[in-house]
């Protein structure tokens, strides 16, 4: 029966949204993973907010590295953490260059050797630039697993774990994206509008007092 509840469930979102999409802007692996390194402790609207501007000035690695730190740093100094970001990015487009011909890498360990890149963002390039079945844990993946009933673990890489071993393999493409979505949108920490949600039938939680 639980098996049945998680299929509904999923199901549920495939029919609201069949061709879910995130929320960054970009427009090719290099400005994924880039914009994806801002987006630590940034809301996806302020990382949209800086990127044209940097991507029309350093769309690839090579221009990346030839527009340097400080003027990568004065392009994103509205986001948290900016100079962090800046330095991270300006390191990971070098090291693109130097180790995979100026190509993002499609492997995970890859990924994660690249400044600034941490499970979570190796997950999110690997599933929308790569296709491939990964699920990235971020708060709202966290939070909405748990009020769901999906996943009891305490930490985002126990919870991924639990999910890759219960969502059937139809829909790891997009589970991410729309765990993501409902939790940004509708599943949210304060308030969340239970009224609207689509998978309330089966949601454990049931509505939470607000």
């Amino acid at each position: 029966m639980e098996n049945v509840r998680i299929i509904a469930l999923f199901e549920a979102f495939r029919e609201a949204n069949p061709h879910p999409r995130g929320e960054l802007w970009f427009r090719t692996p290099f400005e994924l993973l880039v914009a994806v390194v801002l987006s630590a402790q940034s809301t996806d609207v302020g990382v949209n907010r800086v990127t044209p501007g940097l991507f029309a000035l350093a769309g690839d690695p090579e221009a990346m590295v030839r527009l340097g730190e400080e003027e990568i740093r004065s392009r994103i100094r509205t986001l948290g953490l900016f100079n962090t970001k800046a330095k991270n990015i300006h390191a990971l487009s070098r090291l693109l260059l130097e180790r995979h011909q100026g190509q993002v890498p499609a492997s995970r360990e890859a990924l994660e050797a690249l400044p600034g890149v941490g499970r979570k963002s190796a997950n999110v390039v690997l599933n929308i630039a790569f296709g491939q079945p990964t699920l990235a844990v971020d708060t709202h993946v966290f939070r909405v697993s748990h009020r769901l009933g999906l996943a009891t673990g305490k930490s985002p890489e126990a919870v991924e774990r639990q999910l890759m071993e219960i969502v059937p393999e139809l829909y790891l493409p997009h589970a991410h994206h729309w765990l993501i979505l409902h939790g940004r949108h509708v599943c949210t920490a304060r308030k969340p509008a239970c009224d609207r949600c689509i998978v309330r039938s089966w949601c454990p939680s049931g509505t939470i007092d607000r």
